[in-house]
């Protein structure tokens, strides 16, 4: 009852009508960013974030949930209408909904994952309300070994489950923790890697970092390797679902979410995996087998749900833990930060009011998603004939603009070309750039929490599992590291079992 009362306070703040006009905007130019090829939810909010610095909190967040739910519809879009996912997330749309578009079903395709954002939005963000304020009071008793463990955890589960390989994952980690580590010690005051240079003492700022590597990495790698001509927009006409659309897709709507929260709530590496799951399980469950790989609208509508409701799961680790399994949650995480506030267990009780109406804004801003998205289709889609040179022009320019907005430095620019130069590198070697994100955010909490454990122990190893809770994080990632050694033996003894049944 709590849950609710406080949520009914949230619609309060997220129902005026400053707040209102903040999550139409966010809606709308996270879909106008999100629907340009290769620019996904991550890159909007990065860009976008120095935009809201200007902003009281409350505002400023409530206009991040609209981006974030604004760019992931537009990711869907373009992947549905080019077959050009805007984010990872969005792969599997691509799978069912280009060849739909391509047979003339573009208008149902992306009707089919817009109520599918929003159905699994709305279910996602219920089970927000209804499980974060219980985690935040389970996690005000963790202690600083629980926290370490906690951040390993999330460092191992993204770096398995992204790029194509464990090792990328792990190297592009350690570049984030090595850029984290730049600054002064914040135990001995000690200069780490500043090359004497009293700008680089306060260290490099989130902001630039994530800018650097989405933004400015993904413009140098698209300026060298593809073609300077913008996509052929399809037309694709007024979106509506006939009767027939409805009956094959609506137990999709509803699947999806069970599958996409808990993926979102852990460290498990964001959409990417409940997408695919859902895209696996519509597919066995479906009555139109052949329609598989030519156009079938289960598999839009399942996975889109899916994504949506996993990132109604980000937010129950993000905002009382502090974790973010995500790069969006990273980026976010980050401007919680610039705004002087630390998501964890005790966010629910300092700043109820901001939580509860980005809560509550997030409710909103799915039903902005739908209204505004269904007619604006068509405008979307015409959004991708810019050409590229100039699109990705405008991304660096807003870029810098937004780099030297943090700092006022000159120095602040010269980093940004610096990390977007690392950031193309990553991508030239197939690292993926999440864990390098999450290593920037989490690096130095993750240091802090290691030596007050070392320090309650008085410098003994054992502090670090003395713990019920420590021990079964640890537990959990051993089995994450052990489990491809193990795969193997448990498929030969599962295949020898169905012999001798046979």
């Amino acid at each position: 009852m709590n849950s609710f009362s406080s949520l009914m306070d949230g619609f309060g703040t997220a129902l005026t009508p400053i707040n209102l006009l903040w999550a139409a905007v966010g809606v709308l130019l996270g879909t106008a960013i999100g629907v340009l090829p290769g620019i996904g939810p991550a890159m909007a909010v990065a860009l976008l974030l120095p935009v809201t610095y200007g902003l009281e909190p409350t505002g400023a967040f409530i206009m991040f949930a609209g981006i974030y739910y604004g760019a992931m519809f537009g990711g869907s879009t373009t992947s549905i209408l080019l077959n050009t996912p805007g984010e990872s997330a969005a792969v599997v749309a691509a799978m069912e909904g280009n060849p739909m578009a391509r047979s003339g079903r573009g208008a149902q395709a992306l009707a089919a994952a817009a109520i599918g954002h929003f159905a699994g939005g709305m279910i996602g963000t219920v089970l927000l309300v209804a499980l974060a304020p219980k985690v935040a009071d389970l996690a005000v008793d963790i202690g600083a070994p629980d926290y370490f463990a906690l951040m390993v955890l999330a460092f191992i589960a993204v770096t398995s489950v992204l790029g194509s390989s464990r090792v990328r994952g792990l190297a592009s980690l350690l570049i984030g923790l090595t850029l984290g580590l730049v600054g002064l010690d914040q135990m001995t005051g000690q200069q780490r890697l500043t090359f004497g240079s009293l700008q680089l003492a306060d260290g490099i700022d989130v902001v630039i970092v994530a800018v650097g590597l989405f933004a400015i990495g993904e413009a140098l790698w698209v300026a060298a390797h593809l073609r300077r001509t913008g996509g052929r927009a399809i037309p694709v006409g007024r979106p509506w679902l006939a009767k027939q659309d409805v009956e094959r897709t609506w137990k999709s709507w509803l699947r999806g979410p069970l599958i996409g929260f808990p993926f979102g709530a852990i460290p498990a590496g964001g959409a990417e995996i409940p997408t695919f799951l859902s895209y696996v399980t519509e597919k066995r469950l479906s009555k139109h087998k052949d329609e598989w790989g030519k156009g079938a609208i289960e598999g839009v509508a399942g996975p889109e749900s899916a994504a949506s409701a996993s990132a109604a799961g980000t937010l129950v680790s993000m905002l009382t833990l502090g974790l973010p399994t995500t790069a969006v949650a990273a980026v976010m995480l980050a401007a919680f930060q610039s705004y002087g506030i630390q998501p964890g267990p005790l966010l629910f009780e300092r700043e109820s009011e901001l939580v509860w109406g980005l809560i509550a804004s997030l409710f909103v801003g799915m039903v902005l998603l739908l209204a505004l998205n269904l007619p604006l289709a068509p405008v979307w889609a015409k959004l991708l004939r810019i050409p590229r040179p100039y699109l990705y022009a405008g991304i660096l320019f807003f870029a810098a603009v937004g780099a030297y907005a943090v700092g006022g430095e000159a120095l602040d620019l010269v980093i940004l070309l610096v990390i977007g130069l690392i950031g193309f590198g990553m991508r030239r070697y197939g690292l993926p750039v999440l864990p390098a994100v999450i290593g920037v955010i989490l690096g130095p909490n993750a240091e802090q929490q290691l030596r007050r454990a070392l320090q309650i122990s008085d410098g003994s190893v054992r502090g670090l599992v003395d713990t019920p809770f420590s021990v079964t994080v640890y537990a959990l990632i051993a089995l994450i590291l052990l489990w491809p050694l193990l795969r193997k033996p448990a498929r030969v003894l599962l295949n020898a079992r169905r012999t001798v049944r046979e």
